[in-house]
């Protein structure tokens, strides 16, 4: 498998250039050059195959001509010591629990496929690469959590002052060593552009090893794509009617991998983006206009997107026709206040806590099968995190704070350790070059 920048499909390169590049040379992201056809594999899978199964099987039909059988095993057996869990929420609805990982958010499953990959890659080289990534929350801790202690790479995060939760600072910035956190005076948005033009910035490319561990990086998109067909083979003989998905969405990196695994044949009839009034993408699928505009900050603070950088894959995907991406992707824009009344209906209907992410997925469902679909099968909606992570919501909602897994509490007692940082180009470069230049 080779892969092409959204912006020039001419020049190909390899999975290990798209992962050390991050972002390419022109702008664009790295996506297939082609599409792989495993619907037979998919459809042979059975509810007792395995997540780290379904990973190897998927990884094998992209990388076995730069991954050998044995480096295959070593990825997947480092990056997966965790798996999805499915649960029931109603008659309608399944969840499926991504935030069993140690970050306990479904950005484990992504940060810790890239970090084993880079690992592998690494093995024997010389030199550091430094990883930089931009967070609005779970990405930040998930990814300092995957890289922490790895030989031979740096990570910096960059995250908004004050547009984080609690316990997310707390993740991102109280490991040190190899992790640098830089608390920006901004949002996620001056974040996000401050990464991307630090890749586009050709003394820092000549100087520094410079990829990203964002959504945007290949490496970690691709991995979120299995747990879509994992979750598939676990229900497949029980699902009647038809299959969707629902994705609580603010980069559209968790989405854009779910359709990724629907053009290699996994057998769904269509995703629900859930977004909060950040809803430029919605708004695309209903007019055709695509206006990206300052974020807005609102309770689910990680969907807080006002320009999707994986925005530009699916427009790839769907060859920049809104009516083919309205046929399989619908949205629906779930404010705070109907956040608040799902956390709380939750809680005292099936005595479940669910995290004020996962509550929009919920709600987004609950309204596509209620207006558009009122004889659909099955919708899974995705789990982004442990509620715990968004305790101060949950209690505002329910007037109670889930138990906190200790691999999170842990954390609250450790000092934080950031860099505050003015949101430009300028001050990022000149840290940069400071820290890692020889």
């Amino acid at each position: 498998m080779q892969f092409y920048s959204t912006r020039d499909t001419k020049r190909l390169v390899s999975f290990r250039e798209a992962v050390f590049r991050g972002l390419a040379p022109d702008g664009g992201l790295f996506h297939p050059a082609s599409d792989l056809d495993l619907r037979s594999e998919f459809l042979s899978m059975t509810p007792e195959t395995t997540f780290t199964e379904v990973a190897r099987t998927i990884t094998s039909a992209l990388f076995a001509d730069e991954l050998s059988a044995q480096q295959i095993d070593r990825v997947i057996t480092r990056a997966f010591p965790f798996r999805p869990e499915l649960s029931r929420l109603t008659d309608e609805i399944y969840l499926l629990e991504l935030y069993h990982g140690p970050s306990c958010a479904f950005k484990d499953y992504g940060a810790s496929y890239l970090a084993s990959v880079m690992e592998e890659f690494l093995a024997g080289e010389d030199g550091r690469a430094v990883i930089l990534t931009a967070t609005s929350g779970d990405t930040g801790s998930a990814v300092a959590h995957a890289f922490y202690g790895r030989s031979n790479i740096d990570v910096v995060v960059l995250y908004p002052s004050g547009r984080v939760s609690p316990l997310q600072e707390k993740q991102l910035t109280t490991l040190g060593d190899n992790i640098h956190a830089l608390e920006v005076k901004g949002s996620f948005d001056d974040c996000q552009r401050m990464v991307k033009q630090a890749f586009l910035d050709p003394e820092l490319s000549e100087t520094l090893r410079l990829t990203s561990a964002n959504s945007i990086n290949l490496g970690r998109l691709i991995p979120q794509a299995f747990y879509y067909v994992y979750a598939f083979s676990r229900l497949k003989a029980d699902v009647p009617g038809e299959l969707f998905f629902c994705v609580p969405s603010g980069n559209f990196g968790n989405l854009t991998a779910g359709v990724l695994a629907w053009k290699w044949g996994l057998p769904v009839t269509g995703f629900i983006a859930a977004t909060n009034a950040n809803d430029v993408v919605p708004e695309y699928l209903e007019t055709g206009t695509y206006s990206p505009r300052s974020s807005i900050r609102t309770l689910s603070n990680a969907m807080d997107v006002g320009d999707p950088s994986n925005f530009e894959r699916l427009k790839t995907i769907f060859s920049d026709d809104v009516d083919a991406m309205a046929a399989m992707i619908w949205g629906e824009v779930v404010s705070d206040e109907e956040t608040l009344e799902t956390i709380a209906h939750f809680r005292v209907t099936e005595n479940v806590f669910v995290d004020p992410h996962t509550a929009a997925g919920v709600r987004a469902a609950q309204r596509f099968i209620a207006n558009r679909y009122p004889t659909v099968g099955t919708v899974i909606t995705l789990g982004t995190a442990h509620p715990a992570k968004f305790g101060e919501v949950v209690e505002e909602a329910t007037g109670m704070r889930p138990d906190i897994p200790e691999r999170l509490e842990r954390v609250l007692d450790l000092e934080k350790k950031a860099m505050p940082m003015d949101n430009t180009p300028g001050a990022l470069k000149e840290f940069l070059l400071d820290t890692f230049r020889d």
